[in-house]
């Protein structure tokens, strides 16, 4: 048994940061560590992260890096800096052994101001083309944790393990589908779609799905969560529907996993690794403004897999998703094949596999 280590955790910015952040911390207290988890003030952290009341939060201003010729390059620069000195205070307050960040920008200064402090550093990437700022912030790492094996190409000199993506342990453990429609008013035995598009970019895939409802089958329901900016509108649209509910905003993902039969969904890295677990089949739609297409790059990985349908945005039109998910529904070997497809990339043990990394290169045998 390792000795007990105290982990900085840098999570916040978006759901897929901060779930994957929140099952490490998780894994790492179950193994004997001490946690802290650095979020961002954005109201999706506080909101997620308000039903974890057992782990410690610490919220830090988000500095999102403008162009490179922006004008506004250096008064970024100057909150960097500060940042980083934050986050040095924060280090030497919690005394950390090592910082670890689930990517994006918000992992930049807390990886950097550990580096400087001569901890061990680690930064994770869950998708199959990693974003500009984990590159960046490798620089600084003593090794990159990844999500998907294609990701090890970005990392050239960098130390790499294929770690998987970490999930939420509710997602390991889904309730029963009697619970699961009773919670959202939603009956058994029927076809269930639920459709979730991420936290950013869900405007025109909530607007293909609602308008798609009048072409499904008629026992076909739908679990649609369609984000609070889009609740009112998606609800007119789909209004008179029997069987299309309708949610601003779902804590409850075990449970929208246990009746879903088909998730229609963007193709961020967390999402697709919560489908795969879960192992539905999926028609995947990729945000079509991600930073270098990297969405599209994961989803190429479940569609070649034959784990999900990949359809590019402009492709789609109501009638065509309505006839695709139809016709995954009612294809039965086809439905197995794609739900078994799911569940063999599925990486359950991610999470220990990231602690026992870290393990590994602070306690060497």
């Amino acid at each position: 048994m390792p000795k007990s280590l105290k982990i900085l955790i840098a999570c916040g910015g978006t759901g897929g940061h901060l779930f994957p952040g929140i099952a490490v911390g998780e894994a790492l207290r179950a193994r004997g560590h001490e946690v802290m988890l650095l979020i961002s003030e954005k109201k999706v952290d506080s909101e997620a992260s308000a039903k974890y009341k057992h782990l410690t939060f610490k919220t830090m201003p988000a500095v999102a890096k403008p162009p490179t010729l922006s004008p506004r390059m250096l008064p970024f620069l100057w909150k960097m800096w500060g940042s980083v000195r934050h986050c040095k205070q924060v280090i030497r307050e919690f005394k950390a052994d090592a910082v670890l960040g689930m990517g994006g920008f918000t992992s930049l200064p807390p990886v950097y101001a550990g580096h400087k402090l001569g901890l061990k550093t680690f930064i994770h990437d869950s998708n199959a083309r990693p974003g500009r700022a984990n590159v960046l912030t490798s620089r600084f790492c003593t090794r990159v944790f990844l999500g998907l094996e294609p990701a090890k190409a970005f990392f050239p000199n960098r130390e790499t393990v294929t770690t998987g993506t970490p999930v939420r342990p509710e997602i390991m453990n889904l309730p029963s589908l009697e619970d699961a429609a009773a919670l959202f008013g939603l009956e058994v035995g029927r076809p269930t779609i639920v459709v979730t598009g991420g936290s950013q970019g869900a405007k025109r895939l909530n607007e293909l799905c609602a308008q798609a409802a009048a072409s499904l089958p008629p026992e076909t329901q739908v679990l649609h969560i369609a984000g609070a900016l889009d609740f009112q509108r998606v609800s007119e649209i789909t209004k008179g529907r029997e069987g299309y509910k309708v949610l601003g905003f779902c804590d409850q993902m075990p449970s929208a996993y246990a009746i879903a039969d088909l998730v229609i969904a963007r193709s961020g890295a967390s999402s697709l690794t919560e489908i795969a677990i879960a192992g539905h089949p999926s028609i995947l739609v990729p945000y079509p403004y991600a930073a270098d297409d990297h969405q599209t790059r994961n989803a190429e990985v479940f569609d070649s897999a034959g784990a999900g349908k990949l359809v590019q945005e402009r492709d789609l039109d109501a009638e065509k998703l309505a006839a695709l998910a139809t016709s995954i529904l009612q294809d039965l070997p086809t439905y197995k094949r794609m739900a078994k497809a799911a569940h063999a990339l599925a990486v359950p043990d991610a999470a220990n596999r990231v602690c026992a990394a870290i393990e590994a290169t602070l306690t060497p045998s």
